[in-house]
């Protein structure tokens, strides 16, 4: 064999193998919010080849909102999604097998104009008080069951409105609000931008005896893929860990998604840098204890209508590594 056709042969051959590893790695589908945080860390996930170094390709699609996300979900046409472990806790109890991979402990707060005289959730009484989401939003409950051990109808003795949180931070910004309760990115907006917390969610859900602790934000996958392929579902929760830890230390790599963040003033990317740091969760296992006392007292406060049959945290919500 001439010297120059071995070279061809070997091409061919490296081009095969090539090939065949490609096909041979897992695609992992994620739909998540065109803007929400999580972008952030699957832009490093990919940007740094921590997928490809756990097992998997990572493709990412962004939707409108998180139902639609759901729904795709549900329907078989993505294999990840970002939501809540109240809502898979939810989906678990009604028989459907997701699981839950924690992605970020970070929760809004209360914000109100710089020149506010309050100092209380008790001061907004009989103001105006925006909040992203609906009258079931996680922190609405929690700020709600907050200030009633402090005696205070919040609920009663305030004027709400409900909008997505890009309109609260409009009309807070405006000075159309007396207070507003938003996603804590968007807070950390309002915050550079001048107004004031009032109240961090973490804080009352501290008083109310939950665990700050614990994430409420992450990945969901189904338990089907996960017994059929948990190196892929691992891969992608290490993944996740190491993106992190990029994160959590690397100044550089956050200047490079900064056109990412739509931060509009230096203050606004500080603040959102530190927030997102501030939410990254510990590696250390759940505390389902804890989890369970978040879980009843969202049954309590949004019922069935928040949390369906699921009373008690059903086993296998969490995802334990090595499982």
């Amino acid at each position: 064999m001439s010297f120059v056709r071995r070279i061809a042969v070997g091409c061919i051959a490296f081009a095969m193998t090539s090939t065949a590893l490609l096909a041979e790695t897992p695609v992992l589908r994620a739909q998540v919010l065109k803007f929400g945080t999580v972008n952030w860390e699957l832009d490093v996930i990919k940007h740094n080849g921590l997928d490809a170094a756990n097992g998997f390709d990572l493709q990412v699609d962004g939707v409108a909102n998180g139902s639609a996300a759901k729904i795709a979900f549900q329907g078989g046409e993505t294999d990840v999604i970002v939501s809540d472990w109240l809502w898979v806790a939810r989906q678990r109890a009604a028989g459907k097998d997701f699981v839950f991979i924690p992605y970020s402990k970070a929760v809004g707060g209360v914000m109100v104009p710089k020149g506010s005289a309050a100092q209380s959730l008790a001061d907004l009484k009989g103001q105006k008080i925006g909040i992203a989401g609906g009258p079931l939003d996680k922190s609405w409950l929690i700020l709600q069951a907050y200030a009633a051990e402090q005696g205070v109808d919040l609920a009663g003795e305030t004027e709400q409105v409900f909008g997505a949180p890009p309109l609260i931070f409009k009309t807070a910004l405006q000075g159309e609000l007396g207070g507003a309760i938003n996603f804590w990115h968007f807070m950390a907006k309002m915050e550079a931008s001048g107004m004031r917390k009032l109240i961090d969610v973490s804080a009352a859900a501290e008083a109310l005896g939950l665990d700050p602790e614990t994430p409420l934000l992450g990945y969901v996958v189904r338990g089907e893929m996960l017994r059929e392929n948990p190196e892929l579902i691992s891969g992608l929760a290490a993944a996740s860990r190491a993106a992190k830890e990029v994160l959590a230390s690397d100044d550089a790599e956050w200047d490079r998604i900064r056109e990412r963040m739509n931060a509009k003033s230096d203050a606004q990317f500080d603040a959102l840098k530190a927030g997102f740091r501030a939410g990254i969760p510990s590696p250390e296992p759940i505390d389902m204890e804890a989890a369970n006392r978040m879980l009843k007292l969202m049954a309590e406060l949004g019922g069935t209508e928040l949390v369906g049959k699921a009373t008690d945290l059903p086993e296998g919500t969490f995802f334990a590594p090595g499982s």
